[in-house]
């Protein structure tokens, strides 16, 4: 079989997805790269330390593998890239770039590239954001992200490169930290709530953004590059939707199992950004085409995280 390489792989996203794709295909068939470490999830295969921005490197490695399928997932993420722009544009425009034309010059046979609701501006319907919004991003992240899309899309109509995109909401997960979105609170938050401190809230309580837990954002990405070509018919992002809630709303559910939790609300510069994304997304393309369905909603989501993130940190710590 052709081989899998994965970019970015010790992000959140990356991590999981790397465990998951193993488990499908084995561990000697899916090959993580990133400029870090490899972390504990992705330690028991092969990685590879890539810089996305050197083409060299990537044809080293897809001859070396016999690579077949790309999961491109190396990228500067949204409250990061505000911060130093030049470097944000460069990874997730030049590193975008260098995989397309890679992929089409040794005929790869997919490639994924993740793109997320951030393509929206101020300007798209808030209430179940249909597929065809005015993308009018107002983040130098939605911005990278709607030329990719358009980048994929003109690879796929002009050379054939089979490229597919999920426009991601808000991603949850426990098995690795943080990576500088603007809904990452909604990862942190667990982590203060189960060790008994307060938590400091950067957006306000009643700003409802779209979320997806990691489980379910991992079965989608496979779903989406396992589907037969026919199936999909959007060459840009297809809308992916999970759940939608406020700082408010994981509050009370995590009360629900931890009463004394305490949080605190002191908005910065993120509430901006998240001011101008939706509230929730219709992802109705994406249940037509290849049969999308989430499995987790926030109560659902909460009760598994709280069970075992205690558990992720012995294993991280043993």
């Amino acid at each position: 079989m052709q081989n899998i390489l994965i970019t970015g792989a010790c992000g959140q996203l990356g991590s999981e997805l790397t465990t998951e794709l193993r488990n499908i295909y084995g561990s000697d068939h899916v090959i993580a790269s990133d400029i870090s470490e490899p972390n504990l999830l992705i330690a028991d295969g092969p990685f590879e330390y890539l810089d996305v921005l050197d083409r060299p490197r990537i044809e080293e490695i897809i001859e070396k593998y016999n690579i077949g399928i790309i999961y491109h997932l190396a990228a500067v993420l949204s409250a990061t890239a505000e911060k130093n722009i030049s470097q944000a544009w460069k990874l997730n425009m030049d590193g975008l770039l260098k995989v397309l034309d890679t992929s089409k010059e040794k005929k790869l046979d997919r490639v994924f590239w993740p793109s997320s609701i951030a393509v929206f501006g101020p300007d798209a319907k808030k209430e179940r954001t249909p597929q065809s919004s005015a993308c009018n991003p107002t983040t130098v992240y939605g911005i990278s992200k709607l030329a990719g899309e358009q980048w994929c899309s003109y690879f796929y109509r002009k050379f054939g490169v089979d490229v597919r995109s999920l426009r991601y909401p808000g991603l949850i997960g426990y098995k690795s930290h943080p990576g500088g979105g603007t809904t990452d609170y909604a990862v942190d938050i667990y982590h203060k709530a189960i060790k008994g401190e307060v938590f400091d809230c950067f957006l306000k309580k009643d700003t409802a953004l779209p979320m997806m837990y990691m489980s379910d954002a991992v079965k989608a990405t496979i779903n989406l590059m396992q589907a037969p070509a026919e199936r999909i018919t959007i060459r840009t992002s297809y809308n992916i939707s999970g759940f939608s809630f406020s700082p408010k709303d994981i509050t009370a559910s995590i009360r629900s199992m931890i009463p004394e939790f305490e949080i605190q609300y002191n908005p910065d510069h993120r509430q901006a950004i998240a001011e101008s994304w939706p509230h929730s997304i219709d992802d109705s393309p994406a249940r037509t085409d290849w049969g999308w369905k989430p499995e987790y909603n926030l109560q659902s989501m909460t009760e598994e995280i709280i069970k075992n993130l205690p558990v992720f940190w012995n294993m991280e710590t043993a």
